[in-house]
């Protein structure tokens, strides 16, 4: 893979132009893909029906009905055309921009869902709804990695901070029958947990990557053992948290495809959305995202012009576990409706792995996340309709496309500097 750097002559001076060749070499092994699952693999089914509206909403879209062998062919030849424009700008020292990634990924996808849901019926609206559902967590998980990683503290232990705040969420809002309760438990519990972290990493300098692992290890098995001691034989009270139920926004809700997905949801969702705008705003818009960002790329000087490492440190992990808290009550208060052993199943880990993908900025770390519950559900959707396609493929798809990220198909993927490292004042 040619990354180097050639010189090229302009009327100011000499201008050094690093070529790369990963997305021209990742579109073609891509488009060799389409080529065997679309065209060679073909499908017997003649058509593929995509429905895209709800029986219950006020404007009803017509189902979509594609031949899947006609779509399989354009999409394979669409895909070789952004693949030859890849090379060309490569070959003229130019970068491949980011719309000719996005709209390959949307066509691979389009062929992809027409080549599995072949004979099927596949609810378009449903894998959207369910998408959003399952990002959820993994989405307040991002933003509170994106805020500690941002600081300076690497966060494994989201994990144990969803865990942790799904845990305390149930037995606050069973006992009180008070849900808004239980958002409040869960995010004091997150923040426990920071607390921890925080202390060892900051205060004591210990290995964060060590103190995150034991930290969910910790959280797992207490909040199991409680589990099997305390919330079992006392489910009744401890352990039937009562539920958020979902809240259409009027006229919003009823708009067709993203209305049923964005607007039909409970308040834990709408409180997602402003969380993600504000910590967006705050990180990069604001003195306090100014001072954040400071300490985690150069601690050293941010503490010569009289910012508290330490002190910046130390409260923004705990926001951050708080954040991630919160997310964790999405499981006992918006979605299963009671909690159990190691329910987040390593959901903090993908979170994690949506920061990184992210570039450790919010907004695309939610996206990320995003993405991987899109992955997630689609391979609900598709065993549902049968589709030949193997569920562990389409669980293993988010990971691989991070590899591609962190390996920087889509760019350079760089961590804060000083993240990881703790500050010793001298």
């Amino acid at each position: 893979m040619d990354t180097t750097p050639r010189t090229v002559s302009g009327p100011v001076g000499d201008t050094t132009v690093i070529t790369s060749w990963k997305a021209p070499i990742a579109f073609a092994i891509f488009t060799v893909l389409a080529l065997i699952l679309f065209v060679v693999a073909r499908r017997e089914a003649d058509t593929s029906t995509f429905r895209l509206s709800t029986p219950r909403d006020f404007i009803q879209i017509p189902e979509i009905a594609l031949p899947t062998f006609a779509t399989g062919i354009v999409t394979v030849v669409l895909l070789a055309a952004i693949t030859a424009y890849s090379i060309w700008l490569t070959r003229q020292k130019r970068k491949v921009p980011l719309w000719t990634i996005v709209v390959f990924a949307a066509l691979f996808m389009l062929g992809f869902l027409s080549w599995a849901g072949a004979g099927a019926s596949l609810p378009i609206y449903g894998l959207l709804i369910g998408t959003v559902s399952l990002s959820v967590p993994l989405i307040f998980g991002a933003l509170g990695g994106v805020l500690s990683e941002r600081v300076g503290v690497v966060n494994i232990a989201i994990e144990g901070q969803l865990l942790a705040g799904a845990f305390c969420s149930a037995i606050v809002a069973s006992a009180t029958g008070n849900p808004f309760l239980g958002l409040i438990a869960a995010s004091v519990a997150g923040v426990l947990v920071s607390f921890v972290l925080a202390a060892f990493s900051i205060k004591y300098f210990v290995d964060q990557v060590i103190v995150g692992v034991v930290l969910n290890v910790l959280v797992i098995g207490l909040t199991s053992f409680l589990f099997s001691q305390v919330l079992a034989p006392n489910a009744s009270t401890l352990n039937s948290p009562p539920r958020f139920t979902d809240f259409p926004i009027p006229l919003l809700s009823e708009i067709p495809i993203i209305g049923p997905a964005l607007f039909r949801q409970s308040i834990i969702v709408y409180v997602m959305y402003i969380a993600v705008f504000v910590v967006w705003y705050g990180m990069f818009h604001t003195k306090w995202g100014l001072r954040l960002r400071s300490v985690g790329e150069h601690p050293q000087a941010a503490d010569t012009v009289g910012i508290n490492v330490a002190k910046q440190r130390f409260w923004n992990v705990s926001l951050a576990g708080a954040i991630a808290g919160f997310g964790g009550a999405f499981f006992t208060l918006g979605s299963v409706g009671a909690f159990n052993k190691e329910m987040t199943a390593g959901m903090g880990f993908i979170a994690l792995a949506a920061v990184i993908f992210g570039r450790w900025h919010p907004l695309k770390a939610a996206l990320a996340a995003l993405l991987f519950g899109f992955a997630t559900n689609l391979q609900n959707v598709l065993g549902i309709i049968g589709s030949p396609v193997p569920s562990e493929f389409m669980l293993m798809l988010p990971y691989v496309i991070t590899i591609f990220a962190v390996a920087g198909l889509v760019g350079t993927s760089r961590a804060p500097a000083a993240d990881g490292k703790p500050y010793i004042k001298s």
